[in-house]
């Protein structure tokens, strides 16, 4: 009897987008988790300026607190054709490079978590983990991901779109109170958010979100405890949520709140798991995490964030490709529930394949 041959996965990881070296990190913790009895690694990097080349197992780790970049090699493109689906050609060199069976889309952010990559695998006919291009688009864009919780009865803390402008009107400022947090609707990581606790400091943090994308949200400071939530799919579609997170030491920061330093390289914020919460909270926040889920359409993985007050709660946002570095919630919530690095990676690629 032959042994089952590998199944070849692509991980797929940089990006255009200010959270390319997040990626890479996410996605050389990802590499070193899968199964190598399973399954066959190909490392497909992006560069900053789009690019697809030839990625590297080594070298996506902080340095010294250097970041990992993607490196340009030999130029690489997808097939965009389902008859030959999965395949890799070299560009530079005019020759056939790989084939793989399912991708990994390691990417955060714009060009990446935003439903633009997706489409690309639909018209290539791969299959790939995660969230398909509607759910996306949707989870990448905060406006957009709660005017879909809104519509399915979910709680969300209100907010306020800028598209240009730099101030808010009197109604505005009195409904939102102050501290205020500015943040670009289509960024992650943190990246851009800036905390305001005076209006005169509140100009210079729009311009700073709207360095990273044309649309700013405003919202209000919740006072109460920052909890999240996993999801995973099954490859039989059963939803499982994962035990709740808290985190500790996010207002501690430099930065004063769960900034990028706080995310990545500080070492004050940890979290405590599960949360302490009734019995009651925890199972109707992981109903909700699962209902968020579905509001979006999701599918694969989510992570889904709350805020936790004295007498309600908040869902803050619907993250569609957590970070997978090895302090990331994401993976150490589902292995506070017994499920491994390798065995929630084994599940997603898994689902995937299963969706086709």
């Amino acid at each position: 009897m032959t042994e089952a041959k590998p199944v070849r996965v692509a991980v797929v990881y940089g990006g255009r987008s200010s959270e390319h070296s997040v990626s890479c990190i996410s996605a050389g913790a990802i590499m070193e988790h899968l199964d190598p009895a399973k399954y066959d690694v190909v490392p497909i990097g992006i560069t900053r300026d789009g690019t697809w080349t030839q990625g590297t197992r080594e070298g996506l780790e902080i340095v010294h607190g250097r970041m990992p970049e993607v490196e340009l090699h030999d130029e690489l493109a997808l097939s965009l054709n389902p008859a030959t689906r999965g395949r890799i050609h070299n560009v530079t060199r005019h020759e056939h490079y790989t084939e793989v069976d399912v991708i990994v889309p390691v990417l955060h952010g714009p060009f990446g978590e935003d439903g633009t990559v997706q489409g690309l695998f639909e018209l290539s006919g791969i299959p790939y983990v995660g969230a398909g291009v509607l759910a996306s688009a949707v989870g990448m864009d905060k406006e957009f991901t709660k005017k879909l919780l809104v519509a399915e009865g979910l709680p969300v803390a209100p907010q306020v779109v800028l598209t240009g402008e730099t101030a808010l009107d009197d109604v505005q400022k009195d409904r939102l109170g102050l501290p205020v947090f500015v943040k670009p609707a289509r960024g992650g990581s943190s990246i851009g958010v800036s905390k305001v606790s005076a209006w005169e400091d509140f100009e210079a943090a729009v311009k700073l979100a709207y360095e990273s994308d044309d649309k700013v949200l405003v919202e209000p400071e919740i006072c109460g405890a920052e909890v999240e939530v996993g999801v995973l799919e099954h490859p039989d579609g059963t939803l499982q949520a994962s035990v709740p997170a808290k985190l500790l030491g996010t207002t501690e920061s430099e930065e004063g709140f769960y900034g990028f330093d706080a995310k990545y390289l500080d070492e004050g914020v940890s979290a405590e798991i599960p949360a302490p919460l009734s019995e009651e909270l925890t199972t109707e926040i992981r109903e909700r995490a699962i209902e968020a889920f579905r509001a979006l359409g999701a599918a694969g993985l989510s992570r889904v964030d709350f805020f936790i007050t004295e007498d309600t709660y908040y869902i803050n946002e619907v993250n569609t490709f957590p970070g997978f570095t090895p302090i990331s919630m994401y993976p150490q919530v589902f292995a506070a529930d017994g499920v491994s690095y390798a065995e929630l990676l084994d599940t997603l690629v898994q689902t995937a394949l299963a969706r086709g």
